[in-house]
């Protein structure tokens, strides 16, 4: 059967009886050894399909992302773990390959969601973080068409939503912080020219679960050279780089030229300057997309 011409109402019936089973086998269940934490629009489907296709790793079941640790941490970690393979499954893997199954899934929005990481710290302790980063003016056009695109934003303009951002996030991540169980719209879906300033997300994640948990891929280098950049993945995630890595796309270094508005583009670059110069010391040296 092709999972895409299911009608959508018979999906969530399906995934809801999937959930539910999956909460009440929650102890035979696998948590994830490892987490892509973000950034949005910066090839992390990408990424995710590649670890996917690792011979010891399983996927969460029915989703890539699961978001917990965001906007669903209340239903509770029975409700989490039911979304992952069984131990069963891991011993298979362990009995073919001769090493340890791992399990992951990929929420974007835990990057910038302002208590995920302590969540994340407190109850996945030794989990580890990939984070991929972007030419973050290209990021910021690009999730506001994929926002317009999903219904999400009524603001067709780029501009128009860069100029109502401000107003859109005033004070969202202070009550974000103090009130478990706050949701923003506003702070998910139209943080355009934040979500680019990659260093200070780093900067709290490391606070809560250490720097030498965080992995960071440039997306530019993930998509020109795959093949280094998934084997640097897997050495940092534990996982075997001598068995057959799956097929790459590749893709041009630089990413095309946008219809931007020149004027915003050169606001928006001017803007990030000084969060590209932070993120150099995650990356060991100036970002691709600053580099001549």
């Amino acid at each position: 059967m092709d999972v895409r011409k299911v009608p959508a109402p018979v999906k969530r019936v399906v995934h809801l009886g999937t959930r539910s089973y999956g909460r009440l086998t929650a102890p035979r269940r696998m948590t994830p050894s490892f987490l892509i934490c973000g950034g949005q629009r910066c090839g992390t489907t990408s990424l995710y399909r590649a670890l996917s296709a690792h011979p010891v790793v399983l996927k969460a079941v029915l989703h890539k992302g699961v978001h917990y640790f965001d906007v669903s941490y209340e239903r509770g970690m029975s409700w989490y773990k039911g979304h992952f393979p069984t131990h069963r499954q891991a011993d298979k893997v362990r009995e073919k390959h001769g090493v340890a199954a791992q399990t992951f899934e990929s929420s974007p929005y835990y990057m910038y969601h302002p208590q995920a990481a302590a969540r994340i710290a407190a109850d996945l302790p030794g989990a580890k973080l990939l984070v991929l980063v972007r030419d973050p003016v290209e990021r910021a056009y690009s999730q506001h068409h994929h926002e317009v695109a999903r219904g999400f934003e009524t603001e067709l303009d780029f501009g128009n939503a860069l100029a109502l951002e401000p107003a859109r996030l005033h004070r969202q991540e202070d009550k974000l912080a103090a009130d478990p169980g706050y949701y923003s719209f506003g702070h998910q879906h139209h943080a355009y020219r934040a979500r680019g300033e990659y260093a200070r997300y780093l900067s709290v994640m490391a606070q809560h679960v250490g720097r030498e948990r965080i992995h960071v891929v440039e997306s530019e280098k993930f998509f020109t050279d795959p093949e280094q950049t998934y084997d640097e993945v897997c050495a940092f995630l534990g996982l075997p780089t001598d068995l057959p890595r799956p097929e790459f796309e590749r893709h041009n270094a630089r990413p095309r030229e946008s219809d931007m508005d020149p004027g915003i583009r050169r606001e928006l670059r001017n803007h990030y300057a000084t969060h590209d110069d932070a993120l150099i010391t995650w990356l060991g040296r100036v970002p691709v997309w600053r580099q001549a």
